[in-house]
């Protein structure tokens, strides 16, 4: 069994993470994927504690067996490059014989809804006429687009998080998010390490 131990900040990507994994490995052949419910932490915290960063990561590296570690983060005002750049190195340093991958979603995770918002039309709530924003990690508020376009009612991460991505158009959001190609790439990289070690 093929399995990735994933780390994240957010209630909604509990849910949304995995399941976005499985469709992503389904795509590419992988249909032994294991993974686990998500070790969320605060990111505050996580990144700036050494001693809390640690002890997550060291959670995370035992749970894995042979697997795979994946960090996901949102950017917030962070620079998204460098974040990941400085976490991947800490990882690397705490655990340097487990395969890890992290992932900085810019501003949010909700970014790569938006990038393929074309997909989500007529989804919770959604217009039927749902179009993508020209660039959709330039939107400060992802959230809050989505919120302002669901008919009665507003966007809730713990429930509409994981029922989008179950939907979400793969593809359009790669092309749409740098950040989510970005992602996707670590996860082929992931689902190619654990195919010769799981």
């Amino acid at each position: 069994m093929r399995t990735v131990v994933c780390i994240v900040e957010g209630d909604g990507e509990v849910q949304a993470l995995p399941l976005l994994l499985r469709r992503i490995a389904l795509a590419r052949g992988v249909f032994d994927l294991k993974v686990g419910v998500p070790i969320r932490v605060h990111r505050d915290k996580f990144i700036r504690r050494d001693e809390e960063f640690r002890r997550q990561i060291l959670l995370a590296a035992a749970k894995s067996g042979n697997g795979v570690i994946l960090v996901l983060l949102d950017a917030d005002d962070d620079c998204p490059v460098q974040l990941a750049q400085d976490l991947a190195a800490r990882v690397a340093a705490i655990v340097p014989h487990v395969h890890s991958s992290v992932v900085i979603a810019n501003h949010e995770y909700e970014a790569w809804l938006l990038a393929g918002a074309d997909s989500l039309a007529g989804r919770r709530g959604l217009p039927d006429d749902l179009q993508a924003p020209g660039d959709a990690e330039a939107v400060r508020d992802a959230k809050g687009w989505l919120s302002q376009r669901i008919r009665n009612g507003r966007y809730h991460e713990v429930s509409d998080q994981p029922a989008l991505t179950a939907v979400l158009d793969i593809e359009a959001a790669v092309a749409g998010s740098r950040s989510f190609r970005k992602f996707v790439e670590e996860c082929e990289r992931a689902l190619a390490v654990i195919g010769t070690t799981g």
